[in-house]
C-alpha cells in the first residue's frame, strides 16, 4: 500500500468510528489472498484492539452455514432442488427447496416464534417446532426474496441430521474452519474478546449488551470471529479452497439466485451471499467503477455488536468491519468504501498473458473466429481447457462462456445461455456444418446460403 492509500484507509476508519460513536472499531482491506491493511480505532485510551479480538459478526454466519450446504451437495448427500422435507423431518415448509432457504425465498417468517431471539436463551425454543409461531410461512415458497432467520436454522439442522447428528459447530469446525486456519472462530467468546455496547442515540452514554447463547437459531447469527480470521475467510471466499469447498461451487455461491431488489436493482442475494452493486456516486478516493461495483458477501448485527465483510471477485479484494455497539456506524458502507479506496488508488495490475499451457488442439482452433446468428456477427475464442466464448462482435448482446463436457458438447456457464448446450453439426463429409446453441443456428456467413438456416433463405439472396 502507498502511504496515501494507507492514510485514506485510517481516515475513513476514524471518520467511521467517530461519526458512528462506536466504542471500537477494526477494518481490513484483502487482495490477491492476503491482508494488505488493518486498522483501529477505539474510544479507550492506550487500548487498541489487535487482530486477534473477537468480536460477534452476526449474520456473517450465514455464510458459513451455506458452505457446508453446498460441501454437501458437492459430496451428492443432497440436490439443491431437493425439498428440504425430504431430509429433514417435521420442517413447516417441506416442499421448499434447499436452494430457497439458502436464497431466503422459501416464504418463511422472518423471525423466531416468541420475545426478540437476538437478546433470550435458546432455551425458550428447545425443538425445532418452537422455532415457529402459528403461521410459519408468510409468502408462497419461491415467489419472492423474503429474509429468515429461522430458515437458516432448519439449515444448521440439516447439516446435523446429513453428518450423523453432530452438532452444526462441531461440523463447521472440523470440516471448515481447521482446513482454513481459523482457530479463533467460535460459537462463545473467548479471551480477549471486545465487549458489546449500545449507545445512547442522544447522549454520550453506554449501556452493556449481554450476549445470549441463541441454541437453535445459532446458525442464523451466533459465531464471534477476529479480523485475522476474516482475512482468511474473505480470501476464501474469493478464490475457494479445494480442501473446503471449490472456487467454481464459491462462484456459484456469489451468483444471483433471486431477482435484485429496490429501485435502482441494487441488492440481491446469492446462496448464502448479500449482492450489492455500489453506487459509482459515492465512490471514495476516485471515479469509481462505471455502474458501480459488484460486490458479495454480508453484514451482521447482534446485540452489541456489527460487522461487513464485501468481496469483489473482478479485482480479487475485500473489505472488512467490525464494531462493537448495536447500531450507530454503517460498516457495510465502510467496509465497501474501504474496497474502493484500494481499488481506485491502485487498480489490480493484471497477471501476464502467456499462451495456454495446454496442447493446442487444432480441431478446436478451427471452430473459432467469427458465426453468424442470422445477419449479426458473433466471434467464438478457445479458452483454456477446452473452454470457449462466444461474443457478440460489436455493441450489446447474449454472450456466454462454456465448458466442455464428455461428449463432445459445452454447456453455458454465464449469461443468456447459463445452462445451454452448445454443440458443433457436423456435415457428411465430417467437416463443421453450422453451431446449434439451444436451437438457434449460427453459421460461418450471414444467412449462407448453403446453411441449415430454419425457414430457409430467399432464393435471389442479397439485394441493393
Amino acid at each position: 500500500m502507498l502511504p496515501e492509500t494507507r492514510r485514506a484507509l485510517l481516515c475513513r476508519l476514524a471518520v467511521g468510528q467517530a461519526e458512528g460513536r462506536a466504542p471500537s472499531m477494526m477494518g481490513a482491506v484483502v487482495r490477491a489472498g492476503r491482508a494488505v491493511w488493518t486498522g483501529a480505532r477505539t474510544s479507550v485510551p492506550g487500548e487498541v484492539p489487535h487482530g486477534d479480538v473477537q468480536y460477534r459478526i452476526g449474520s456473517l454466519t450465514k455464510t458459513f452455514v451455506a458452505v457446508m450446504v453446498l460441501r454437501l451437495r458437492d459430496e451428492g448427500v443432497l440436490g439443491l432442488e431437493d425439498p428440504v422435507g425430504r431430509h429433514l423431518e417435521g420442517t413447516p415448509v417441506p416442499e421448499a427447496t434447499i436452494a430457497q432457504l439458502l436464497a431466503h425465498t422459501s416464504g418463511l417468517a422472518a423471525e423466531a416464534r416468541g420475545p426478540w431471539w437476538e437478546r433470550t436463551s435458546g432455551h425458550l425454543r428447545p425443538e425445532p417446532a418452537d422455532l415457529f409461531g402459528e403461521r410459519p410461512q408468510r409468502l408462497p415458497a419461491g415467489r419472492r426474496h423474503h429474509y429468515s432467520n429461522p430458515g437458516y436454522a432448519l439449515l444448521g439442522a440439516l447439516v446435523e441430521r446429513l453428518r450423523d447428528g453432530a452438532p452444526w459447530d462441531e461440523i463447521l469446525r472440523r470440516e471448515v474452519l481447521e482446513p482454513l486456519g481459523m482457530a479463533r472462530t467460535t460459537m462463545r467468546p473467548e479471551m480477549p474478546h471486545a465487549g458489546g455496547w449500545a449507545v445512547h442515540p442522544w447522549a454520550d452514554a453506554l449501556l452493556p449488551e449481554p450476549a445470549q447463547d441463541t441454541g437453535l437459531m445459532g446458525p442464523a447469527g451466533q459465531l464471534w470471529s477476529t479480523l485475522e480470521d476474516l482475512c482468511r475467510w474473505a480470501a476464501f471466499l474469493l478464490r475457494g479452497d479445494e480442501r473446503v469447498l471449490s472456487a467454481s461451487s464459491v462462484a456459484e455461491m456469489r451468483a444471483p439466485a433471486v431477482p435484485p431488489e429496490g429501485d435502482d436493482g441494487a441488492a440481491g442475494y446469492g446462496l448464502g451471499l448479500q449482492l450489492v452493486r455500489t453506487d459509482p456516486r459515492r465512490a471514495v478516493g476516485g471515479e469509481g467503477a462505471a455502474g458501480g461495483r459488484r460486490l458479495a458477501g454480508h453484514t451482521g448485527s447482534m446485540p452489541g455488536f456489527l460487522a461487513a465483510l464485501w468481496v469483489d471477485a473482478e479485482e480479487d479484494l475485500a473489505g472488512i468491519a467490525l464494531a462493537n455497539c448495536t447500531s450507530g456506524p454503517a460498516v457495510g458502507g465502510i467496509a465497501a468504501d474501504l474496497l474502493e479506496i484500494v481499488a481506485n488508488r491502485e487498480p489490480r495490475i493484471p497477471e501476464p498473458w502467456r499462451p495456454a499451457a495446454d496442447p493446442l488442439d487444432k480441431e478446436l482452433l478451427a471452430l473459432t473466429g467469427p458465426w453468424y446468428w442470422g445477419a449479426r456477427p458473433f466471434v467464438l475464442r478457445l479458452k483454456a481447457e477446452r473452454g470457449l466464448e462466444l461474443t457478440p462482435l460489436y455493441g450489446a448482446g447474449r454472450g456466454s462462456r462454456f465448458r466442455p463436457e464428455a461428449d463432445g458438447s459445452w454447456t453455458g456457464l454465464d449469461g443468456y445461455y447459463v445452462g445451454e448446450t452448445l454443440r458443433a453439426v457436423h456435415a457428411e463429409d465430417g467437416s463443421v456444418s453450422h453451431l446449434d446453441l439451444g436451437t438457434f443456428v449460427f453459421t460461418r456467413g450471414p444467412y449462407e446460403p448453403a446453411g441449415p438456416v430454419p425457414g430457409g433463405i430467399d432464393a435471389e439472396g442479397w439485394r441493393v
